[in-house]
């Protein structure tokens, strides 16, 4: 049985989103089918609004930070039930056959289907994907406020993991603003003592509010270098050029540079500034769907949840301006149905 869903779509790069309807189609044996209740708006559906990233194919109906009930089950769907909360972020399926996938690392697929490029996304009454990436809301979490940890969330947690981040570690995290200030409440929450790097003084109180032990300007580098060898791990989630080296500089022995942060322009290194601490520097995408239900429960222990304001989806024009503007404190959220 096919569904027709209501949603809003751009037509071309930077254009504004105008109602839109489509035909899903039969829904695949592996799929569900949610109804939207929430959906976040990413700094990416930006981007793939104004094709900058040149994969956009329009009409484009945006949206990978989905909270919502399943309404529908394809035929071998498992662990999935009619009327289940669940949450869906950028990737919508991926093979279960290959390496990454058989090793749990399903974000690695290189066959991984996203929720936004080669289908319609969750501005909309309707969304399907795999069972598998349908992740289970942990009652606790509010679906008002949840959508933004399936993609913000994810990026900052997946680093924490898969870095071996101790509780008795001494972390930064570089650009206070979507990713940067969920990645403060898990850090302090993990246990470790919190340095937030921002270059805006006015995010300095948030920033201790929301979980740093102390703040220092990231192009203070005078502070900078005061900081030499503190850091077992600093997260990177801006996406602007800063002194690299004074940062890499800034990490114990053994330290890790972390980035989530889209910055643009080449990262220069010195390769002995490396090899004198036996230091590195990596990167990561978003995370598996069991490492994303582990930081629901994460969240559901610590009460976590991003900060988040919200539009009504008839609004979002105006949400999406109110994020290209850097207005957003410090995540835009979409209601459905209203």
């Amino acid at each position: 049985m096919s569904t027709t869903v209501k949603a809003w779509a751009a037509h071309a790069p930077k254009a504004a989103l105008e109602p839109f309807e489509y035909e899903a189609g039969p829904l695949g044996a592996d799929e569900v089918e949610i109804a939207v209740e929430y959906c976040g708006i990413c700094h990416s559906d930006l981007s793939m609004i104004d094709n900058d990233w040149g994969r956009t194919r329009y009409p484009l109906v945006p949206g990978h930070e989905v909270v919502g009930r399943i309404v529908a089950l394809g035929a071998a769907v498992k662990g999935r039930e009619v009327g289940q909360r669940v949450g869906l972020g950028w990737f919508s399926a991926s093979c279960l056959h290959c390496g990454s996938c058989m090793g749990g690392d399903h974000h690695l697929c290189a066959n991984g289907e996203e929720t936004l490029i080669g289908r319609h996304g969750g501005f909309a009454e309707r969304v399907r994907a795999h069972w598998a990436w349908a992740i289970p809301l942990p009652p606790l979490l509010d679906a008002a406020s949840s959508g933004p940890l399936f993609c913000g969330g994810i990026t900052v947690f997946n680093p924490i993991v898969i870095a071996g981040v101790r509780p008795v570690d001494r972390v930064g995290v570089v650009g206070i603003g979507g990713l940067g200030h969920m990645a403060l409440a898990f850090l302090r929450h993990w246990g470790c003592e919190v340095t937030a790097f921002t270059s805006s003084e006015s995010k300095r109180e948030e920033a201790l509010g929301l979980g740093a032990h102390r703040v220092v300007s990231s192009r203070d580098r005078a502070a900078l270098k005061q900081l030499a060898g503190q850091f077992d791990f600093i997260l990177v989630t801006a996406n602007v050029t800063l002194e690299w080296n004074l940062f890499l500089a800034a990490l114990a022995p053994k330290g890790r540079l972390h980035f989530v942060g889209g910055v643009l322009e080449p990262i220069p290194l010195a390769a002995f500034s490396l090899i004198g601490g036996q230091k590195t520097v990596g990167g990561s995408p978003l995370g598996s769907p069991a490492t994303t239900a582990a930081m629901l429960d994460f969240c559901a222990r610590h009460a976590i949840a991003p900060q988040v304001e919200e539009f009504p989806l008839s609004r979002v024009n105006e949400a999406l301006e109110h994020l290209r503007a850097g207005k957003a404190r410090y995540r835009v959220v979409l209601k459905a149905g209203a």
